[in-house]
């Protein structure tokens, strides 16, 4: 048994920490794998045999590629593609506009006053569906199926996994609204939490523009043990294992859902909460679904790098919003707008 430490490229947050531990825990030859974000690296104690190190990273980069990570024993330097915002600034610019234009018709609620409306819930939910960080939920729907599909079992898990899903977050949603009735946090209370809202969104938007590699350790996230928990269920082949699966995704280490979790708890109403939470999670089923039906993977594209900045000022616009928003319902700044 030896112990090699690799550099992972590709990581992003406590989610991918789960997913590179889990999948590599997986691979027979390997006792045990410990990833870190600080770092950017995974620890993998294991019997190689006489295979050298530069042929143990290839073969485990061939495990995790699928979901967008590679091995080296270099660390890679970080490079940020500004090229990229040419085309980023502009589409992030446009949906924007189109989107203020369809709150102003009413079409959708961006915000009113301090709170969060359920289009923008919607579109933080589509974000977070195709963000490398949710990657931990498209890798452990996809690890699913192909466990049943050995079976021949194909749709069924799929379909239960995603009623799961959605099920938990109107579900748990609503009883995090609840219990932000039961505890009344107030004025003060809504106003600090909104404000962690909009801080919280802000740093994802910060980390999906991937120029600012520091800004990776204040992503906020529940305890990874939890992400670790929820992710060996995929082993499972028990007949309902996909709907709790789909369940247990609500406590997945995701920053966009923890934003939305918090929110929900300053609306003190079960409808009020488990409609938020399910109005995200709807925004999450197209791509997560196609993404297990077809097995789409958007940040092995050549495009990736636009998207996911475009995705990124979308959020960080949501963001500011929330903040100028929760400043001027407290009477700390004037209205800026008049939407």
């Amino acid at each position: 048994m030896k112990t090699y430490t690799f550099h992972v490229n590709g990581m992003h947050c406590k989610a991918c920490v789960v997913l590179t531990e889990s999948e590599l825990n997986n691979v027979p030859e390997i006792s045990k794998a410990k990833s870190s974000l600080e770092n950017h690296s995974v620890e993998v104690t294991g019997d190689f045999g006489d295979k050298e190190p530069e042929h143990i990273a290839r073969d485990l980069s061939e495990v995790l590629k699928p979901h967008g990570y590679t091995l080296s024993l270099e660390k890679q330097k970080h490079f940020a593609k500004w090229s990229d915002f040419k085309l980023a600034f502009p589409i992030a610019i446009g949906f924007i506009i189109l989107f203020i234009i369809l709150q102003k018709l009413g079409i959708v609620n961006l915000v009113t006053t301090s709170e969060v409306g359920y289009g923008t819930a919607f579109v933080i939910g589509m974000i977070a569906s195709v963000s490398t960080c949710m990657a931990v939920v498209g890798g452990l729907v996809l690890s699913m199926s192909a466990n049943f599909a050995k079976k021949g079992d194909k749709v069924r898990p799929q379909v239960l996994f995603h009623i799961g899903r959605l099920a938990s977050f109107f579900i748990l949603g609503g009883a995090i609204g609840a219990l932000g009735l039961a505890f009344q946090p107030g004025s003060t209370g809504t106003f600090v939490l909104s404000f962690i809202v909009a801080i919280v969104l802000l740093i994802l938007g910060i980390n999906l523009l991937d120029v600012f590699p520091w800004a990776k350790k204040l992503q906020p996230t529940m305890p990874s043990f939890i992400g670790k928990r929820v992710h060996g269920l995929k082993n499972m082949n028990h007949t309902l294992t996909p709907l709790l699966l789909g369940i247990a995704t609500f406590f997945l280490p995701c920053g966009f859902t923890q934003s939305m979790q918090i929110y929900t708890l300053t609306t003190g109403s079960f409808l009020s909460g488990a409609l938020i939470m399910g109005t995200f999670a709807l925004g999450t089923l197209p791509v997560l679904a196609l993404l297990s039906f077809s097995s789409l993977g958007i940040h092995k594209k050549a495009q990736s790098g636009v998207f996911f900045k475009t995705a990124g000022l979308v959020v960080i616009f949501f963001g500011i919003f929330n903040l100028i928003n929760v400043l001027v319902a407290t009477g700390i700044i004037l209205p800026l707008f008049s939407f």
